[in-house]
């Protein structure tokens, strides 16, 4: 097949994942083809037919804000005609949706049909699919697309909610490449944060509002109460400043590490004995699922899709949002007991091997080609 994938390039779950399915797709032979604004951060392999194309804005002063959407509703379009493309598959609602279906109109009044898939991701729904003046395009977008996908059941159900869809939505999980997670370096990550064998917290996100970073300081400060430990953070983002902020206000700063935008971040998983996640809400958990692929077991909030990956008590610990005081305790109940951490770090990694790529990549081949096939029906 020759698959058109429209996606953020950026560190975020659905980039991550968009461009992981690209990559597999060409190592099963099909021809791939990215369409975006920058190179993707996991493109990381070069072949003869995974191909990126740029969406590039001019700077044109009428505009106060640079239409993104219909410059890759128009690059899509070029693409599709020239790479002579079976099926489009855009991650996020919009704009890539919305876009997506301009193309599709745009192509079929030349005699083309471009069928294309939607996978939601979380954000599009949980939060920005939520302000009414997103909410008409989304509900489109999403009722006009030729599939659906979600990440989670939770998604599922929340995009059902929220909005007026008459599309069924078919649960197709994250995945993750386990090799990916086999084998790492640890040295010199131990020997930079941990040389006196202190226990390493780590957590990894985009630093938004709704990942309520704020709370991980707030468990770390207990937990090092009693057990020599230091605090590792991969990722960027806007509360990051408020953050480091905080470290300095409670004089933490000595043990609290800001790595930032790591590209080969399961190094760090590697060496962590624990992964924090305690954000608000969660449509699939990612980082839970790379943590886990490292034998890493998991303290988190209940919310979203997170019990969906991570099982209380087998994988890891559940607590409400906003529990400190819990997710502190489970956090040393593992700490403190080397026999149970090991069974939960063997237990985390067989639960991260239902989510191997080899079990997910064969079911998006099969929806494509039953979306190919309904078009040509």
């Amino acid at each position: 097949m020759r698959i058109g994938i429209v996606c953020y390039p950026t560190f975020g779950g659905s980039g991550v994942v968009a461009t992981e399915l690209g990559k597999e797709l060409a190592m099963e032979g099909h021809d791939v083809h990215f369409i975006t604004y920058d190179l993707p951060v996991r493109f990381d392999r070069f072949l003869a037919n995974l191909h990126y194309h740029e969406v590039r804005v001019s700077d044109y002063p009428l505009f106060d804000y640079q239409p993104y959407e219909l410059v890759l509703a128009s690059r899509i379009v070029d693409v599709v005609k020239h790479e002579k493309l079976d099926i489009l598959h855009v991650h996020y609602a919009i704009p890539h949706a919305s876009a997506a279906f301009m193309a599709r109109e745009i192509l079929k009044s030349q005699g083309i049909y471009i069928p294309f898939v939607t996978t939601l991701h979380g954000t599009d729904i949980t939060l920005v699919g939520k302000d009414a003046s997103f909410e008409p395009v989304i509900t489109f977008a999403i009722n006009q697309s030729d599939a659906v996908t979600a990440v989670s059941e939770s998604l599922k159900q929340d995009t059902y909610e929220h909005f007026d869809v008459t599309r069924d939505i078919e649960v197709i999980p994250n995945f993750i490449d386990l090799s990916r997670y086999e084998g790492c370096s640890t040295e010199g990550v131990i020997k930079a944060f941990a040389p006196k064998g202190e226990r390493i917290l780590f957590h990894a996100s985009n630093f938004r509002p709704v990942k309520r970073v704020e709370d991980i300081i707030r468990v770390f400060m207990k937990v090092r109460e009693e057990i020599p430990c230091k605090l590792l953070f991969a990722g960027d983002g806007p509360d990051r400043p408020k953050i480091e902020a905080l470290c300095r206000e409670i004089g933490s700063c000595s043990d609290v590490h800001f790595l930032g935008k790591l590209k080969n971040i399961e190094e760090v998983y590697s060496v962590a004995d624990v992964f924090l996640l305690t954000s608000e809400t969660e449509s699939f958990g990612l980082a839970a699922l790379e943590a886990m692929a490292s034998r890493v077991p998991v303290i988190s909030t209940n919310t979203g899709g997170i019990p969906e990956i991570n099982l209380h008590g087998e994988t890891g610990f559940l607590s409400d949002v906003g529990d400190i005081d819990d997710m502190a305790n489970n956090t040393l109940k593992l700490l403190k007991d080397d026999a149970l951490m090991h069974t939960f770090k063997q237990q985390a990694f067989n639960r991260a091997k239902t989510f191997s790529k080899a079990d997910i990549i064969p079911i998006y081949e099969n929806l494509y080609r039953k979306v190919i096939k309904a078009k040509s029906n």
